[in-house]
Parts: C-alpha cells; structure tokens; sequence
C-alpha cells in the first residue's frame, strides 16, 4: 500500500510509541495546553484515533504561570507487567516524573518525581530493573545521555545517574530511547536541534548501560540536506516493531509552506519511516536515509485505506479530546455543549502569558476555511490563529460605545495593529470566516447577504521560525472582559 506523511498532522511533536495485544499507543508532546499529552490508538499504524490525554487534573502537573513552549516536554509512553507508565519532563519547574495506569482509557496516576536532570525522559524495563534515562549531565558533571537504576514504585534512584554515551558529536543531543533487539541493546537518540537540522542517530552495546558504540554512518534519518523539499526537521524518533516482525520509526517533522520558504507554523508533526535491519546487526531508515511525503510498501496490507479527516465542527469533535485550553483554565468560564460554545470573558488578554478564555483546534493543514457564528453581550469575542501571546491574528466582533464592530487585528512581536474594521452598528452577532493558503490568512465577514474582506496577513509571521518556540498554530476561540458572555455556533473548519 501507499500511505502519506505526516502520519498525525498538526502540533503533535515528539512521538513515543509502544505496543499492547496487537493495538498501538502514542503520545505526544503538548507545552503549556491542558490536558497534557494526548494518546492515540491504533491498529494498523497507519490510522490513529485519539482516546484521551495523560495529564487531566491540576495535581498532575503544573502550568499556571509557564512561558509559551514551557510545560510539558517530550513524553515516552511504555509497557510493563500489564500496567503503562508515561514519563515526561515539566520544563518549566525542570522536573522528572512518570505517571502511570492499569486502564489505558482511564485515569493516570499522579506524578512520580525523580532525581535525575534534563530533559526527554526514558523508562527501558528488563527482568525487574528499570532503567531511568534522559540527556543531560550524570552525578560526576559528564554531559551526554545519563542513565541510572530506579525503584518503579517510588522513584528513588537506586544507583548513580552516569553519562553512557555522548552521541556522534552533533549539537543538542536529546531523545534518547533504550531497546533489546536480538540480544543487543540499541540506544537512539537525535542531534541537530528539533531545526533544520535535526537528525536521528544510534549505537548499540552488550549490556543495557553500555559501552556504546555508535553506527558508523550516523545519522540514519535527516532530511537536512533536502533543500526545497517539503518536508524538513526530521528527528526525534521512537522505533517500534509490528505485527509481522517489521521495524518502523515514528519521529516528529514539519512541513515548510513552500519550496523555498522556510517557514512553518503547523508545528511539528507525526512521521513513519521504515526501518530495515542489516546482517551485521545495523538498522538503516527510510529512503537513502531521508523521510518521504509517501512510502509505498509491502509491509502493510493493500486492504489498509488511510484514512483523512477534512471537517471540524462541534457536533464531530470532542471538547474534551479535540480541543484543549491555554495553561490551567477556570472551567466556570466555559459551557461547552453539543453544538454549542458559551464563554464567559475575564480581564486576562491573548496578550499575556497566562491563561485567558480560549478553547482551541490545532491546524492540521495549509488550505482551509474556518467559519463561526458569534454573539456576545459586551467586551470582545472571535477567532484566534494563535501561535503565542506575541504572535496571534484575531478577527472577532468587540463592544464599543457606539455599538458592535467587527475587527482584524494583527499581534506580531511587539507590534499590535487593528488593521480594519467593519461597523455591525446595533448587531450583536456575526458571521466570521478565515481563509487559509500555505502563505496567507484572510478574514471576512458575512453581513447583510454580502461577504466582506477585512485584510490579509502572512503565515509565516505565525511561523517557529519568527515566533521560536515548539508549538503551532491554534484555531482559538476566545471572549475578553469581565461583563462579556459569548456565544459561539455553527462552527467549520473545512480542509482542502
């Protein structure tokens, strides 16, 4: 069959990924959003359908004041003894800890701290030991992917954290993921920064602590050298084995707006590469060691159809799956039902970090069209394309003295301009629409029989290349000022 990449489009980096009686589970990052990392199942590795978040409750983690891109880091989700455990970083307080569940459909744990640094947390289990690993710096101030035993019950360490490998020498090493595979025990890992350069790397060893040595044609994944090619920032990548005795990586990158732009604001993205193991024990990846945007392969089953989902409304989504909030939300503000969204306003802008009244959709792909009905009392309502609180594009209808108006309005860094505005006079209620292309936003609104255009703004002013940080953007929908009660229906978000 011919399957497409990204595999999940949209704003879901780092994939971690593990397998359980015959079914796939996955997770990914999520930053400062709440619920904090969303998991997905699948059967085939082809389809995946989301089933819940890790982190539900505000005991589980701590996002109230975090920075944009601050929170929750790079997830591993594994499988031991007929229990899951999800181990993550809270960048933001510079914590370890893992959570854990019987029911992968249920409720997970609290947090089980423990003290070993840095960032992209593993668990690797093998006849009663768990191994604890992350990249960083081990107890003796060695840099490099730090290991150490840990009591699975309490999070104590029960050995030293020690650096047993510091990668082929390229920059940010991170990422690291420990496996057994036919008697050896192979480390990957990535380098390059989650960038341009990003690449994935390994070596492997007799004992799960090493000595490592790395493959000799390190990197086995990089679509770096690819200029022009769409899809780019290749790294990060967990391996898993299917049904039939097949490897396959599932690693993060990101889709560039045009050949020769290189910008990107989806976020970065979910990819499956296939990996094929040598006589000698070595494993190569993909297509001369580059990810493509389609792989036609024999390995799964031509009865496999890839499925792709292309409208978003509130009867076809879930509020409590599909959409997420900006830090720790005060729920008393949202009255989310079938069909419908009501907001109530408070004094807490887009503008700040913290977390305002919004409720968001990731964008999934360049071309669309988003529509929604919107009424409100007093204050401000609308639609947000929100990459941070320094970089968003809002349309949305506001209360002023003389009556209602529907406003554009453009943050980009430390700029913010209200670049139109169209008179609603005694309305309350309208019709906003934006239209997405690969390199630009446009925003309309339907008033009287007539659909007006209010400007136009670049996508790549929303891009991490501009904006930094790992997020992408958000469809939001948001109310400000303490007297505002929004109404929110009829809402659209149509893929071509």
């Amino acid at each position: 069959m011919k399957y497409n990449n990204p595999i999940i489009k949209g704003f879901y980096p780092d994939p971690s990924i593990c397998k359980v009686n015959g079914t796939y589970y996955l997770v990914c990052s999520s930053f400062q959003y709440f619920p904090g990392v969303p998991i997905f199942e699948s059967k085939d590795l082809i389809n995946w359908t989301q089933i819940g978040h890790c982190l539900t409750r505000k005991s589980q983690i701590y996002l109230d004041t975090v920075n944009s891109s601050g929170g929750v880091f790079a997830p591993t989700i594994r499988y031991n003894n007929g229990r899951f455990y999800m181990t993550t970083t809270n960048d933001s307080t510079r914590q370890n800890f893992y959570i854990w569940t019987d029911d992968i459909y249920g409720e997970w744990s609290d947090p089980v701290y423990v003290d070993q640094g840095g960032i992209d947390p593993d668990l690797y289990f093998e006849d009663g030991k768990t191994f604890f690993i992350s990249n960083g710096t081990d107890d003796n101030g060695v840099g490099g992917i730090v290991q150490c035993e840990i009591d699975i019950e309490t999070g104590h360490k029960l050995t030293p954290s020690r650096s047993v490998w510091q990668g082929s020498g390229g920059r940010y090493l991170e990422s690291p993921h420990l496996y057994k595979i036919n008697g050896r025990y192979y480390l990957l890992a990535a380098e390059g920064g989650t960038e341009y350069g990003h690449m994935v790397i390994y070596a492997r060893g007799d004992s799960p602590s090493g000595p490592f040595e790395a493959y000799p044609k390190n990197p086995v994944l990089t679509n770096r050298n690819l200029g022009g090619y769409e899809l780019q920032g290749v790294g990060h990548g967990d391996l898993i084995q299917d049904h039939e005795g097949n490897w396959w990586l599932f690693h993060l990158g990101f889709r560039q707006i045009g050949q020769w732009l290189t910008y990107h604001h989806l976020g970065r993205e979910v990819f499956l590469t296939p990996v094929t193991f040598g006589e000698d024990g070595w494993f190569t990846a993909g297509h001369n060691g580059t990810t493509l945007t389609s792989f036609e392969t024999d390995r799964i089953s031509d009865m496999v159809i890839q499925q792709e989902k292309k409208i978003y409304t509130f009867d076809n989504t879930d509020w409590n799956l599909d959409w997420c909030y900006l830090r720790q939300p005060a729920t008393d503000n949202y009255r989310l039902e079938r069909g419908k969204a009501t907001l109530k306003g408070t004094e807490v802008t887009l503008d700040v970090p913290a977390s305002p009244t919004f409720i968001g959709l990731r964008q999934i792909d360049f071309g669309a069209t988003i529509v929604c009905d919107v009424s409100l009392t007093s204050g401000e309502a609308g639609i947000t394309l929100y990459m941070d609180e320094d970089h968003h594009y809002d349309l949305a209808i506001r209360k002023e003295e003389n009556g209602y108006k529907v406003i554009e309005r453009l943050a980009i860094g430390d700029i913010r301009s209200i670049e139109n505005v169209v008179d609603l006079g005694s309305a309350n209620h309208a019709i906003l629409i934006i239209r997405a292309t690969h390199e630009r936003y446009s925003f309309h609104t339907y008033v009287d029989g007539e659909d007006i255009l209010l400007g136009s703004a670049q996508t790549k002013y929303l891009s991490s290349e501009v904006a930094g940080g790992f997020t992408g953007v958000m469809i939001g929908l948001y109310a400000y000022g303490d007297d505002s009660l929004a109404e929110f229906s009829n809402f659209k978000c149509e893929y071509v």
